[in-house]
């Protein structure tokens, strides 16, 4: 049998053998091969005595380890955020005390153990202490936000990510905007809650951000609200919860603190490519689904599992609507824009001069004139950007056809593909045929065809009265109704992009066909009555009272 492996394994074969063959400290020594000393420690105790430690060794921050100490306790009394960082410390010890031969790893290591020591040592106690919680399920949630950096229809950009945690479960639900106002910050409410089915029963905590909080009161948690805080909270029945302001608050709501970190570095790594924020949120919404089957830490059970207790435990939605957007007036312009939060948005030039109400929300702006909805332009994310939809200058540029070409509206409508090569060739074919000015005029007439006819119909419509070579506004309308008839009933109805709210002025009239192609004529013959084009679809209700 092989002997004794460990310490405490020979002293209990030492002490064994000396109880049961009765052997002399002498034979055991021999049997053992170790000094009498050591048997005698055997018999007297089971555990072996502990080894000395080893002296420490003399190291090369020795010589600064006074002054540093000297620069942390000074530091104990020092603004927050003028404090010593280790590497103020390491430079401080090279400019001033000549420092040479001690590296700057050597003394963060140093600072990074004897800091929390001399916290202790002047009484302040130890920098930081967790309490564990426990949460009932439907009760709490945690709300924050975090800067993340997407490439936006090709450019980097900078967003905004919501994130709204339930504090049994860990189900967060997470949405991108172009801002961290208030406006997304309802949205952002209202859409976790949608996904949710419901609302927490207790307590949801958030930090001090303006959208919510309009002053701390000194060192209390006693806060002034912002009125439309305090609106939206009433309607959504929530129980705020106001962390204490700076560094000292992120324990309150660590839950989402972590949660803000660990979705940007799974999901938003490498920086997602897409081209409208839709786009970005209906994927976060489906990997929010798949993050249902995680564990957090050692939890037994999933995030859904916890989920689907905590569910029918929330409180349920409220019946009536709240408008999250933000209410703003601003006048319209000589350009037929106005300015919202420092980026320019077209509107129908028949506005000009007259003010509009405009529904800020995260991801849009919402034009309306007195009750009629007469715009709706993406949000821009960036200041000083402008959007501008060509349909709202059609009506000026009847009168002003020359304007057309170098028009920026006309330049944005190539760039989103609402103004197409099909519709360049057929104005090229026009100018020819009628000259710059008519041919331009019989353009926008077909360009006012989208406000009642799907994009593609009137794109196939312009499409075939140019292979027709009938390059009038009316051919191209027969051959668009004649494109939506072989199409089925269930078709998409007019295109929501260039659609809007406007007219032909008295003075402009569509002028009759001058010109019918071969193709139309041989149409005419087979006696296919023309009808009436439909008429533009009723004003939207808007819901501004």
């Amino acid at each position: 049998m092989d002997g004794p492996r460990t310490k405490v394994e020979l002293f209990a074969a030492i002490r064994r053998d000396s109880r049961t063959e009765k052997l002399s400290i002498h034979e055991l020594s021999r049997r053992y091969g170790v000094h009498r000393r050591l048997v005698r420690e055997a018999l007297t105790s089971p555990w072996p005595t502990p080894r000395k430690p080893m002296p420490p060794r003399p190291s090369v921050i020795d010589p600064y380890k006074p002054l540093i100490d000297a620069i942390l306790r000074a530091d104990l009394d020092a603004p927050r955020k003028q404090r010593h960082t280790a590497k103020r410390v390491f430079d401080r010890l090279v400019d001033e005390q000549g420092m040479d031969n001690v590296s700057y790893g050597r003394v963060r290591d140093y600072i990074r153990r004897r800091k929390p020591e001399i916290w202790v040592e002047e009484g302040r106690g130890p920098p930081s202490v967790f309490i564990p919680q426990t949460h009932r399920p439907g009760e709490e949630a945690e709300v924050d936000f975090g800067d993340v950096y997407i490439t936006l229809d090709g450019v980097r950009t900078l967003c905004y990510l919501f994130v709204f945690r339930l504090s049994f479960s860990g189900k967060a639900v997470h949405h991108v905007s172009a801002s961290q106002g208030q406006e997304a910050f309802f949205e952002g409410h209202v859409h976790a809650f949608q996904v949710l089915g419901g609302i927490p029963r207790g307590k949801v905590r958030y930090d001090n951000l303006t959208s919510a909080v309009a002053r701390v009161l000194g060192f209390t948690r006693a806060r002034v609200e912002t009125d439309r805080w305090t609106a939206f909270r009433s309607w959504a029945g929530l129980d705020a919860f106001y962390c204490q302001p700076g560094i000292d608050g992120a324990p309150e709501k660590g839950g989402v603190e972590g949660e803000v970190g660990r979705f940007r570095r799974n999901h938003l790594v490498p920086v997602p490519d897409v081209t409208t924020l839709a786009e970005l949120n209906a994927r976060i919404d489906e990997w929010d689904r798949q993050d249902d089957q995680r564990r957090i830490g050692e939890r037994p059970r999933t995030v859904g599992e916890y989920f689907a207790i905590e569910r029918p435990l929330l409180q349920p939605l409220p019946e009536d609507h709240f408008e999250t957007g933000r209410l703003l007036t601003p006048r319209v312009d000589r350009y037929a824009q106005i300015t919202v939060r420092q980026n320019h948005y077209s509107v129908p030039v028949r506005l000009i001069g007259r003010q509009v109400r405009v529904l800020l929300h995260a991801s849009e702006v919402v034009v309306y004139d007195g009750r009629t909805e007469v715009a709706r332009h993406e949000r821009l994310v960036t200041r000083g950007g402008s959007r501008l939809d060509l349909d709202h200058y059609l009506e000026g540029l009847l009168r002003k056809p020359g304007a057309l070409p170098g028009a920026t509206a006309l330049d944005q409508a190539r760039a989103a593909g609402k103004f197409t090569p099909v519709h360049d060739a057929w104005w090229e074919a026009a100018s020819r045929a009628h000259g710059d000015a008519a041919g331009t005029r019989a353009l926008i007439e077909v360009l006012l065809l989208h406000r009642h006819m799907s994009h593609d119909h009137v794109v196939a419509g312009i499409a075939a009265a140019l292979r027709a070579g009938a390059l009038t506004s009316d051919a191209v309308a027969l051959e668009a109704r004649l494109a939506a008839e072989r199409d089925t009933p269930a078709e998409a109805g007019p295109d929501t992009a260039l659609g809007r709210i406007a007219s032909i002025p008295h003075d402009q009239g569509i002028p009759a066909a001058k010109h019918r192609g071969r193709g139309l004529r041989d149409r005419d013959r087979h006696e296919i009555p023309p009808r009436p084009l439909k008429t533009a679809s009723p004003a939207l209700r808007s819901p501004l009272g």
